[in-house]
């Protein structure tokens, strides 16, 4: 009796596959959390009144709280649409998503004197998304 066996994909199946590589896909999602990270930010500025560093005069766009709130939901709008536009797969897209996450990292370094931890945070994830687009995420010689 004679049986027929389908073919089994091999590992080598996967890697041919046209879709975006790992370190893109982080990087895509990285953006869009650190763009939700800086609507959170957004609405904390918007909201606090007063409630403040005494020091927040030194700051770089001085002590109007809605004008970081206004910067961060710019910042914020392109870091999600970065994300979105990365993920798609384009060299534009990669090079904007690039872009997008050094201004992500340069937005926090304004709040580092007030907030370290959080400033630090951003510039860690901006850095991953640097690293998985400019290292990972080249031309395939699939596409």
């Amino acid at each position: 009796m004679s049986t027929t066996h389908a073919a089994v994909p091999t590992s080598r199946d996967y890697t041919t596959d046209a879709g975006p590589n790992g370190w893109v896909v982080m990087s895509a999602i990285i953006l869009g959390i650190a763009g939700v990270m800086r609507i959170f930010d957004a609405i904390w500025a918007f909201q606090a009144h007063g409630q403040v560093s005494r020091n927040i005069e030194d700051a770089i766009f001085g002590h109007s709280l809605k004008t970081y709130g206004w910067i961060y939901l710019v910042v914020a709008a392109i870091l999600i649409l970065a994300s979105i536009a990365v993920y798609m797969r384009s060299q534009a897209a990669r090079w904007f998503g690039v872009v997008a996450a050094a201004l992500g990292a340069i937005s926090a370094i304004w709040w580092m004197p007030y907030y370290p931890v959080w400033g630090l945070t951003y510039i860690f994830l901006a850095a991953l998304v640097v690293y998985g687009l400019s290292v990972h995420g080249g031309r395939d010689e699939s596409v």
